[in-house]
């Protein structure tokens, strides 16, 4: 019992009208599908266009020399008193024969399907003569786009890039993906969608008990997702990287559900794309972030040249303010730090030495004791105002070397 193929990758709409005259019973999809449509019942040509020979066909029984069309991107799997008999994941035209001991039970479509695909046929497969009930079913193997996800409350995750435990209210969109559909009709799909007067089982319907089921495992795994994404050492540890990282978040939701629900090895089924649409940080990480922010901008070579313009703003406001004193106090010891910006002149007793510095105004004076000096440079290099090459050449300038 199975199929045997006669037309390969032909558009099933011209093999419609072609077959719909030659075969006792022509197997199509339904007209009008969604693209969040992953199980429905294969329709009879003959019976709902006036077309095809077999005109006494018994209900529910698949016709010795029938053909089914499986265009790209679907599988068709039939079954006989509830068992699993066939499947066919190649897009073609194919026979189907109880008799002929050349007609086959699978065709895969090399790679369509999982790892588990095999498995699962040597476990429910059945074989046998034509019986009581037979029923050809489809199962979309496309991207199944458009299924929301998304939190009313805070998650919370540990992030090792923060240092710290963040939360945020977020919502978004998956891609899923039948891989398996053996393990996906076996475990998932309600009865009535794989029996006799089979309905369209769409999987975005917001009565779907399944569609529902899965929004809470996904809704349940996302804390995880976050974790997994922000402490891989692959994405550099940034939750604010998250939103244009599709890819990258998706695995790490396919990753974190397969752990806690086993989608893939279990039900045939994975998430391909995931996207973030919005990520609403609570105060703590709103305000953790933007420490982190200016740190950011801070570090490195920025740290120095940021320095430097402050230091460069003071002397010039003091220059311009009375007396200058204040300005100049605030910098303190700091303006001989960097860039020596405050050199006090030989021999001017009354003088500052600080250009744009009114002659007798007194500008505050560097400790004179080394000890004080590297005192307030430590002080300084321990703050960030300064790096670690600036300490070791003031330290060696305080010193004499």
């Amino acid at each position: 019992m199975g199929f045997i193929q006669i037309v390969v990758g032909a558009g099933w709409d011209s093999l419609r009208s072609t077959f719909g005259d030659q075969f006792l019973d022509f197997l199509v999809p339904p007209r009008g599908l969604s693209d969040t449509a992953v199980v429905f019942p294969a329709v009879t040509q003959g019976t709902n266009a006036g077309r095809g020979r077999n005109t006494q066909a018994s209900e529910n029984i698949i016709t010795n020399g029938s053909v089914a069309i499986v265009p790209e991107g679907y599988g068709l799997l039939t079954f006989q008193d509830g068992a699993i008999t066939g499947v066919v994941a190649e897009p073609g035209a194919y026979k189907w024969d109880s008799e002929d001991q050349n007609s086959t039970s699978v065709f895969s479509g090399g790679g369509m399907f999982s790892s588990t695909f095999t498995t699962s046929w040597e476990r429910f497969k059945f074989g046998g003569r034509p019986g009581s009930q037979q029923l050809a079913i489809y199962v979309n193997l496309k991207e199944i786009p458009n299924n929301k996800f998304g939190t009313q409350g805070p998650i919370y995750w540990d992030d090792a890039y923060l240092n710290a435990q963040a939360g945020a209210v977020t919502r978004g969109t998956y891609v899923l993906k039948v891989v398996d559909p053996i393990l996906f009709v076996k475990t998932l799909v309600p009865a009535r969608y794989i029996s006799a007067a089979a309905q369209v089982f769409d999987i975005t319907e917001t009565d779907n008990a399944v569609s529902d089921q899965l929004f809470s495992e996904v809704v349940g795994s996302l804390a995880g997702a976050f974790s997994r994404y922000v402490n891989d050492a692959d994405k550099d540890h940034r939750i604010t990287r998250i939103q244009s990282d599709s890819v990258g978040f998706a695995a790490s939701l396919s990753e974190e559900i397969e752990s806690n629900y086993h989608w893939s090895s279990e039900r045939g089924l994975t998430i391909v794309k995931a996207t973030i649409v919005s990520v609403e940080y609570d105060a703590d990480t709103t305000a953790l972030l933007s420490d982190v922010r200016k740190a950011d901008a801070l570090s490195g070579g920025r740290a120095d040249t940021f320095l430097k313009q402050s230091v460069a703003r003071g002397v010039q406001a003091a220059g311009e303010s009375d007396g200058g004193g204040t300005g100049l106090a605030m910098m303190g010891v700091g303006m001989g730090a960097i860039g020596n910006l405050v050199q006090p002149t030989s021999g001017a007793a009354t003088g500052t030495g600080v250009p744009g510095m009114p002659t007798g105004s007194a500008a505050p004076a560097a400790p004179t004791d080394p000890v004080a000096q590297l005192t307030q440079y430590k002080k300084m290099l321990e703050d960030g105002l300064i790096n670690e090459d600036d300490f070791e050449a003031l330290k060696k300038k305080v010193l004499g070397l």
